[in-house]
């Protein structure tokens, strides 16, 4: 009962209105899109901001990687050959980027949206661990800063929605709260986070860089330091990675402009989903773009790639499947407007399983153990692939150790012996020594959170 009631006051909210959705290309994006469209087809429209070089640009991009995947195959069914024109109807492609002042768009395209937009959802990100400081700054923070600006001239905006990640709060090993992100507070006692500090750092240390270099090895060169960059601020200022660091990052502005009144009718809507995996139910179970965070141990152990890993199979995995996050988006945005709420109130959602469903990482290894055991995997010749144990590391030193016994050792070997035989085995080496590095870093950066003990 309870949950039709949250159905139906979900399409009461949607009913009728003007949306503009940010990242829409993405797979959280898409998901979104589809369930409002299937759930209230009397929205009146969705704005989707897409990177594009003009219009038509942007329409073929939408309908390519957007309307035109098979997550829409209910909508499809449903509207036959009513389709197209339903989405014609129902969907605008906007040429534009949300990096970018006025979020790319041209002044009467702004000032036509301004007027009517009721929604604004933004869902753009780069959730790369190790981007580039300067890419992860653009769209994470500033991206958020452009939005911002946009939403205070909407006269009818009734909400603001962002999403960002549960693991904005760092590695603390305890209950996290649905607290705000303070504008200049960071996870370490007695440092302040100054962004504009940041931005500035990344414009002098891109003139910085050696002119000596051009074409892919400058290109090479500047993305190499801009990603050290990246983690090296990050752990500076007690985050473990570029991309939860620029995400609280963008919480603070968020907060920043709430607090100066820059949004005064708008309810304010912060969700913080943990790690996003596949569709569990609707549309399209199992429905997945790309290959994310834990479905790469997955495919590592179903081709027999990985044979160890860094976990310890006691601990919880907090993973929450992507249409729970929609549906999660949906409710919070419906109940924004029906609760009593202060003046500039925000109200933040943590969108995690570990406290009502924990599963452990023992879990994952015995169901893909089984399936594969199951439905045993075949290589292109025919041959049966085996489905063998894997080794797990409870602790980052032991798996480095682990490393360095296993893999670096010979690697010095190989290293000796091909300078004495004038670099007969120089790609060998490179090649090995590059994928070790590779791991090494992997560990580095994702370590934190095999290991994350907050809930």
């Amino acid at each position: 009962m309870e949950s039709s009631m949250d159905a139906a006051r979900i399409m009461e909210y949607l009913k009728g209105k003007s949306i503009l959705i940010t990242g829409s290309t993405g797979f959280l994006g898409k998901i979104l899109v589809e369930k409002i469209l299937r759930v209230q087809p009397r929205v009146h429209k969705m704005y989707l901001l897409v990177r594009a070089v003009d219009a038509p640009s942007a329409k073929q991009r939408v309908q390519q990687e957007v309307i035109g995947t098979e997550l829409f195959g209910l909508l499809r069914d449903k509207y036959c050959e009513g389709f197209d024109l339903f989405i014609q109807d129902k969907i605008v492609a906007l040429a534009g980027d949300i990096a970018d002042e006025d979020l790319g768009l041209d002044a009467p395209t702004l000032h036509g949206l301004a007027k009517h937009m009721d929604v604004i959802v933004n869902v753009a990100a780069t959730t790369n661990f190790y981007e580039r400081y300067d890419v992860s700054l653009d769209v994470n923070v500033m991206g958020v800063k452009h939005l911002c600006q946009f939403a205070k001239r909407c006269a009818n905006l009734k909400l603001l929605m962002h999403v960002s990640t549960a693991y904005v709060s760092g590695d603390s090993a305890e209950v996290i709260l649905e607290n705000p992100m303070k504008p200049g507070e960071s996870l370490r006692d007695g440092v302040r986070l100054d962004i504009d500090a940041e931005l500035r750092l990344v414009s002098d240390a891109k003139k910085d860089l050696p002119t000596t270099a051009s074409g892919d090895d400058g290109n090479a060169t500047e993305r190499k330091a801009m990603k050290e960059l990246g983690l090296q601020r990050a752990r500076h200022f007690g985050w473990s990675n570029t991309y939860v660091f620029t995400k609280a990052m963008g919480e603070m502005v968020l907060e920043q402009h709430r607090g100066d009144g820059d949004l005064p009718a708008a309810a304010v809507v912060i969700v913080r989903p943990s790690i996003i995996t596949s569709v569990r139910a609707d549309p399209l179970p199992g429905w997945m773009q790309g290959t994310r965070t834990i479905d790469t141990l997955i495919i590592g152990y179903a081709k027999q790639s990985i044979s160890c890993f860094l976990a310890d199979l006691r601990m919880v995995m907090d993973v929450i499947p992507g249409d729970m996050v929609v549906n999660a988006m949906l409710a919070a945005a419906a109940a924004a407007r029906s609760e009593e709420q202060p003046p500039q109130a925000v109200s933040i959602y943590q969108v995690t399983s570990s406290l009502r469903n924990p599963a452990t990482y023992a879990v994952l290894y015995r169901a893909g153990s089984r399936h594969f055991d199951e439905h045993p995997r075949v290589r292109d010749n025919g041959e049966v692939i085996p489905n063998t144990e894997m080794r797990f590391f409870p602790t980052i030193p032991e798996f480095r150790l682990y490393m360095v016994l296993t893999f670096k050792l010979p690697l010095e070997i190989l290293h000796l012996v091909n300078m004495l035989l004038c670099g007969l085995f120089s790609k060998l080496y490179n090649d090995s020594n590059r994928k070790y590095n590779f791991v090494m870093l992997l560990v580095d950066v994702y370590g934190p959170f095999a290991f994350f003990k907050g809930w």
